[in-house]
């Protein structure tokens, strides 16, 4: 066996600023990089106890503070099909490939399913951490396996769809496995026979406008794209991480003593016989949405997003979310609870 040694580089004192979509200046004592498991081995060797932490396209982080130990960036890249039918095909990406690049490069190859999921922004490999979801699709939903490092032993482990523990914005790496795995590679189970979902009202309209009657899994993708574009702040213009909260998952009893208030509260079936709110309509009614706080506040089209304008603190945006929070909670008997991971 040839045993290949990497240099592994190690930087100080790095300001983390354009490593995340929030565009917060936050400092890492130490950071490094890996485009590979041997690269990311030969790093975590060197590491030894220090705190760790991955980032990816840092689209779901918010730094509050700097941070006292060493940021590895994941930068493992590569798409490749391992396997086609008739009908279907699987698709494996490096955990550190952009995920909308990835999305597209499937759509450009006519590999359906995930067209819906167009323009969420992040990596590959935050995709089963956080079973993202839009449009009326998960990734639960074309989840085939993944490869994941475990930290401790060195070991690269397989993950199948039924031992992630999917649920909504949930998998056993936010919880269960939390801070226990570096997922490394991702392979969906992607359809060559197509099945369009436009179970979203938006989508359709968006179709109607496109003027399209029978649309393909590129329309889909365009239409969603168009769609996120016309209501989401672009991260290179304004510092955002996408939906700052879940939309809340609560009891039927609850949402019929809103109705009470809000006689069009928007509401969807929920499994185990709960329902699901619109965390942005609740943020909106309660008068939040588009309010400004100096350099940060809501996105005035979006009240899920929370915005930094110029050069706001992380703690600004920690602040104005638990003021969000309280009022909620105060306004509907809700308690929303954050997307984002606040380090």
């Amino acid at each position: 066996m040839i045993s290949i040694n990497f240099v592994v580089m190690i930087e100080r004192n790095v300001n983390l600023k354009s490593f995340n979509t929030f565009g917060i200046a936050a400092n890492a004592s130490r950071f490094s990089r890996f485009s590979s498991v041997e690269e990311l081995r030969s790093l975590l060797s060197e590491v030894g106890e220090d705190k760790l932490l991955i980032l990816g396209g840092g689209s779901n982080v918010l730094f509050t503070e700097d941070f006292d130990g060493i940021v590895l960036r994941n930068e493992i890249t590569g798409i490749e099909v391992i396997q086609e039918s008739d009908t279907e095909i699987l698709v494996k990406s490096g955990s550190g490939e952009v995920w909308h690049e990835f999305v597209m490069s499937c759509v450009d190859n006519d590999y359906g399913g995930i067209e819906n999921l167009s323009l969420i922004p992040g990596s590959v490999g935050a995709s089963p951490m956080q079973n993202i979801g839009a449009y009326g699709v998960e990734v639960k939903d074309v989840f085939e396996s993944l490869e994941a490092f475990h930290i401790k032993t060195g070991e690269v482990h397989t993950f199948y769809n039924k031992s992630c523990e999917f649920g909504y914005r949930e998998s056993v790496f936010k919880r269960k496995f939390k801070d226990q795995y570096i997922i490394t590679s991702v392979t969906y189970r992607l359809t060559k026979q197509h099945e369009i979902n436009v179970s979203y009202g938006a989508i359709e309209s968006e179709l109607v406008k496109m003027e399209i009657d029978n649309p393909t899994i590129k329309d889909i993708s365009n239409a969603v794209i168009a769609i996120r574009s016309s209501k989401l702040p672009d991260p290179s213009k304004i510092g955002n991480a996408g939906s700052f909260f879940k939309n809340p998952v609560v009891d039927p009893e609850l949402v019929e003593k809103i109705k009470e208030s809000y006689e069009n509260v928007p509401n969807y079936p929920a499994p185990d016989g709960k329902v699901k709110l619109a965390a942005g309509w609740l943020i909106d009614q309660a008068g939040w949405k588009g309010k400004t706080l100096g350099s940060y506040g809501v996105h005035k089209l979006q009240a899920l997003v929370l915005v930094n304008y110029s050069d706001c603190t992380g703690a600004n945006i920690l602040d104005l979310s638990s003021d969000i929070i309280a009022d909620i909670h105060e306004k509907f008997g809700i308690t929303l609870e954050r997307e984002v991971n606040i380090i």
